[in-house]
């Protein structure tokens, strides 16, 4: 009885998160309509789709430097998948509805939705709990930057942002509307096809950019970035063979695979709005890939872009999260980490979704440690 009774209230509190959200939407589409742009001008919005581990912070910051024209926000759906996730588990239906409106809003620079699923809630439109508020540059400028404490060199993803005080959520929307550009990364809409309302929205002018990478690279990040898939790895090892990281695995590779065979299918609702783009083709040209994104997404790309994509592709700096890296080092480093037998299944478990994204199988061991030998078609 106690297990039905909390499923029950859990059945409760999703349902009204879900109502809540909406009523709350529809109270803003009729109190904001200065955030609506029917006539886009020029304007901008580029949504960039991935995974985890997939270099996607990197590909983000690609925009988040070109900060005179740009507003750009990383994981903004972080705070919005916390809410709808109970007693661990994420309620695939509810973000499946929310995600669209949220990224919606966001794009017209309504802040304001955020509140409801901040902990705790802001107060007067002013927070301290922003997901990676030093990850979007305008957020940690002027004028939505109370102090300027910091020069431009000490900002930045992982740098901080706590010299400018709590955000408020009002000069942040104000700041965000004097933007020509907006560009959005998530890594937590994993059905692409759930964007189609999105994609359809007159008051905006948007494009999608999906990030992808080889799944055994993923698989050994996120090993060492979250100690995801260790299960796999001890069965390698010789330990014992469990199959729930497998089926994740699985889960994983098919799903990314399908959004991509959707994207490149260009359906009507997609027609010249989508781009593939494979992490490793950016590692080896970032500069030629950045152009190209630049061009796709119709924002001109800058000299002060390609120098800082030069600056940050010859130095390597260390942490999970670094956004400075080797390039023509970075993309192999996998192939000295995970064991041969564990390659294997991983090439198996995937084989339809690397072969769609151009990755070369090996076939053995010696061919897995020898870098001369690129695993990556042209």
């Amino acid at each position: 009885m106690k297990i039905k009774y909390k499923r029950v209230i859990v059945a409760l509190v999703t349902l009204c998160v879900i109502v809540s959200f909406q009523s709350g939407v529809n109270v803003l589409l009729k109190v904001s309509d200065k955030y609506t742009v029917p006539d886009h001008g020029g304007q901008k919005h580029l949504l960039l789709l991935a995974t985890t581990r997939t270099g996607s912070s990197f590909v983000g910051e690609l925009f988040n430097q070109q900060r005179d024209n740009m507003s750009y926000l990383y994981e903004p759906l972080y705070q919005v998948e916390r809410t709808l996730t109970l007693d661990g588990k994420i309620n695939e239906t509810a973000t499946a509805r929310a995600y669209p409106d949220v990224l919606r809003q966001l794009f017209l620079c309504n802040f304001y939705l955020l509140e409801s699923f901040m902990k705790p809630h802001p107060v007067s439109n002013t927070t301290r709990s922003f997901f990676r508020r030093d990850c979007s540059s305008f957020l940690c400028d002027e004028p939505v930057c109370s102090t300027t404490t910091k020069s431009l060199e000490e900002r930045g993803c992982g740098k901080g942002c706590g010299h400018c005080g709590p955000l408020n959520l009002t000069k942040a929307s104000e700041s965000c509307l004097q933007k020509k550009h907006r560009v959005i990364k998530v890594v937590r809409v994993h059905h692409f096809h759930t964007l189609q309302p999105l994609a359809e929205e007159t008051s905006l002018d948007i494009k999608f950019i999906q990030l992808v990478r080889d799944p055994r690279a993923i698989v050994a990040s996120q090993m060492e970035a979250f100690g995801r898939y260790k299960n796999m790895k001890n069965w390698a090892m010789g330990g014992k063979f469990q199959e729930d990281d497998f089926k994740k695995l699985k889960t994983s590779c098919d799903t990314v695979r399908a959004s991509a065979e959707l994207g490149l299918s260009q359906p009507p609702w997609l027609h010249r709005r989508y781009m593939l783009v494979r992490y490793e083709d950016v590692a080896r040209f970032p500069v030629q890939k950045a152009a190209e994104m630049y061009q796709f997404s119709g924002i001109p790309f800058t000299p002060q872009i390609k120098s800082w994509i030069l600056n940050s592709t010859s130095t390597e700096t260390r942490g999970a999260y670094a956004l400075q890296k080797n390039s023509s080092t970075h993309i192999d480093k996998w192939r000295s980490r995970l064991p041969f037998k564990l390659v294997e299944v991983i090439q198996t478990i995937c084989e339809p979704t690397m072969k769609l994204f151009g990755y070369k199988f090996v076939t053995s061991e010696k061919m897995l440690r020898d870098l001369s030998i690129s695993l990556v078609e042209n």
